[in-house]
């Protein structure tokens, strides 16, 4: 007969097994750290991003309609100074032309700039931004019209049409009538033409008297 073998139960209340905790020995004195003791301990997973600021957009909007390069002969030689014209607005019935001079490009667009805000125009548009009347006027020798075009868009070209388009007006006309070519002298005639609009829309027969 075989043998019979007894088993016993496992005891499952056992207290657990602790695993040893290994402990490096201090440094004797007067040693030299290592470089592995030196390091920072490292970091796990990615860098925090950084918190992205929001751009303010400007209250107006700036073109550069001309850059001239002006050269003065003086006793000591020549100086070049920059003349820059700029148009300034905020495309809601707000509009500017600016004139700057200085030694330095970013400078003499910073007082172009100043100088169209403080030279600035409240057109007169009706509620959907389009101009009541035609329009003509002339400043030097430059010679702008200006006349209401449903459906058509901007039609414009040169200085007149950055004018326009910083001002919001919409759905409107513009010719030159004169064969000048100086931008500062087109956008300022524009500027004149702009002011003569009134908020009273007139005939074709009232505009030819």
């Amino acid at each position: 007969m075989e043998p019979e073998i007894k088993t016993t139960p496992q005891d499952t209340t056992a207290a657990p097994v602790i695993a040893p905790i290994l402990v490096s020995p201090p440094a004797p004195a007067g040693a030299r750290p290592s470089f592995r003791d030196s390091r920072p301990p490292q970091r796990g997973g990615r860098r925090p991003q950084r918190e992205t600021k929001e751009r303010v957009k400007p209250e107006f909007d700036t073109k550069i309609i001309a850059i001239r390069r002006v050269t003065r002969v003086a006793s000591g030689g020549r100086k070049f100074t920059f003349s820059v014209a700029v148009v300034s607005g905020d495309r809601k019935g707000k509009v500017g032309v600016g004139l700057g001079k200085a030694g330095d490009t970013s400078l003499a667009i910073d007082k172009a700039t100043r100088h169209a805000k403080k030279n600035m125009i409240k057109v007169t548009l009706s509620p959907a931004m389009v101009i009541p009347h035609m329009v003509e006027a002339k400043f030097s020798s430059a010679r702008v019209m200006i006349m209401p075009a449903r459906g058509r868009g901007v039609v414009a070209g040169s200085a007149v049409r950055n004018v326009i388009e910083l001002a919001g007006i919409k759905d409107v006309c513009a010719k030159l009538l004169s064969g000048s070519k100086n931008k500062l002298n087109i956008a300022r005639a524009t500027i004149v033409a702009l002011k003569k609009l009134s908020k009273y829309p007139r005939t074709l027969k009232e505009d030819t008297k």
